[in-house]
């Protein structure tokens, strides 16, 4: 089940609020990493014209409306009220953008839309068992339509459901929530197994300069 009380904590945490402009002086653009101004961008979903696009954890909904200005139908689900407002306040009024307060597989389960991508960036794909999401999301997926996700390497030797800590005040215990480490051969192979096809996943480096850790970038086609 989805620790929803914990996802919204972390939404109400302060965290970087992003940028009016990027480097190029866009106002919306496409980032898998947790760097800014760096790596791939929305040409990993090798979108079609018009496409209709679900994010699993869309947070404060940036690259989601990214691909609305991009014309397609941009559809994000959290689990967090607090993510969605914030989301809702800067893109709720672009066209394209859809924001829905949902639990990923229950959401996919339930839906008959037929979808041309799905993606998350650090979001719901971390923190879903893939055995539960995976099937859902090609169930989904028009046929070579591409699920695509990212987040931190696993750590060496600890691979499989991890635990992560959302603190919270110094006089409570953090709140718990699991995410799912593998090392990218591994996830392809899992992504296989499900019945994806072109399966590829790579860790993007981190930028020059102090930073030490990439990005694992995954995509394959349902």
């Amino acid at each position: 089940m989805v620790n929803t009380a914990a996802w919204n904590t972390y939404a109400q945490q302060k965290q970087p609020e992003r940028r009016a402009t990027n480097a190029a002086g866009e106002t919306t653009w496409f980032n898998w990493t947790q760097y800014p101004d760096h790596g791939p961008g929305a040409e990993v979903l090798d979108l079609a014209p018009a496409s209709v696009i679900l994010e699993l954890g869309c947070g404060k909904g940036g690259n989601l409306a990214h691909l609305a200005t991009l014309g397609h139908r941009a559809i994000g689900l959290d689990i967090a009220p607090a993510q969605l407002a914030a989301a809702r306040d800067r893109w709720g009024s672009l066209p394209g953008v859809e924001l829905r307060q949902a639990e990923a597989v229950a959401y996919l389960d339930e839906t008959d839309e037929k979808l041309d991508a799905v993606f998350s960036v650090f979001g719901a794909a971390w923190f879903t068992a893939p055995e539960k999401l995976l099937p859902a999301v090609r169930e989904r997926l028009r046929p070579g339509g591409v699920f695509a996700f990212s987040h931190r390497p696993a750590i060496e030797g600890c691979y499989g459901c991890q635990a992560s800590y959302i603190n919270r005040s110094e006089n409570e215990d953090p709140l718990v929530v699991k995410r799912w480490d593998y090392e990218p051969d591994r996830w392809t192979e899992i992504l296989s197994e499900h019945g994806f096809t072109e399966a590829a996943a790579e860790v993007v480096p981190a930028p020059p300069g102090p930073r030490s850790i990439g990005t694992l970038v995954v995509h394959a086609r349902g």
